[in-house]
């Protein structure tokens, strides 16, 4: 990334020059910045709201609430992790975090998983099934209230920046099970029978 925005400025530097508008070059840089900063401070003080009301939630329980009824679901999702395994527990504490828009808290919940679901792992240079799948579940991350879309759309002034929960919720539960689908499709190939297909080919 640090290659692309360096590209982007070389860009943009001889394009001026070459049209003889290094003035506009340096105003539009300016603008840029300030409006970056007001950006910034507005979306601070959204953010601090919508992260303090998560925290008063998940400190009055419900994020072991939403971790509890996700439990089951999860211990037949991850069918070849033992039910009493306390995998099952961190990974549903970081969905139900994800759910709710704490991504600060759900990262250390996640990184604690994996290394549960390691304990699993008969061959600790590969991922397992399991571990292949609670990152697809993790990175797609079904979002109930998504706090930081609200919050950029109330700071560029938007007049409803709530509209877009509906959407994103759908978009991804969508993700999410296309996401499962794609991991136990692929779970059940037998990737030892590669070999000796491409050799009959």
């Amino acid at each position: 990334m640090a290659l692309v925005w360096i590209l982007l400025l070389v860009l943009a530097f001889v394009s001026a020059a070459i049209d003889g508008r290094m003035d506009g070059l340096t105003q539009g840089a300016l603008e840029g910045a300030e409006n970056a900063i007001g950006l910034a401070i507005s979306l601070a003080g959204i953010l601090a709201l919508w992260m303090g009301l998560f925290r008063v939630a998940d400190a009055a329980g419900l994020t072991r609430k939403l971790a509890s009824l996700l439990r089951p679901l999860l211990a037949r999702l991850f069918s070849d992790v033992p039910r009493d395994h306390a995998a099952l527990d961190s990974m549903a504490l970081n969905v139900s975090a994800n759910m709710l828009g704490l991504g600060n808290a759900a990262t250390p919940l996640g990184l604690r998983a994996m290394e549960q679901l390691q304990t699993l792992n008969p061959n600790p240079r590969a991922a397992t099934d399991a571990m292949i799948l609670f990152l697809v579940v993790n990175t797609s991350s079904v979002q109930l209230i998504p706090a930081t879309v609200i919050a950029l759309r109330a700071a560029s002034g938007s007049p409803a920046p709530a509209d877009v929960i509906g959407p994103t919720l759908l978009a991804t539960s969508v993700s999410t099970v296309v996401g499962i689908v794609a991991a136990k499709w692929f779970a059940r190939l037998s990737w030892r029978k590669l070999p000796s297909l491409a050799g009959e080919g």
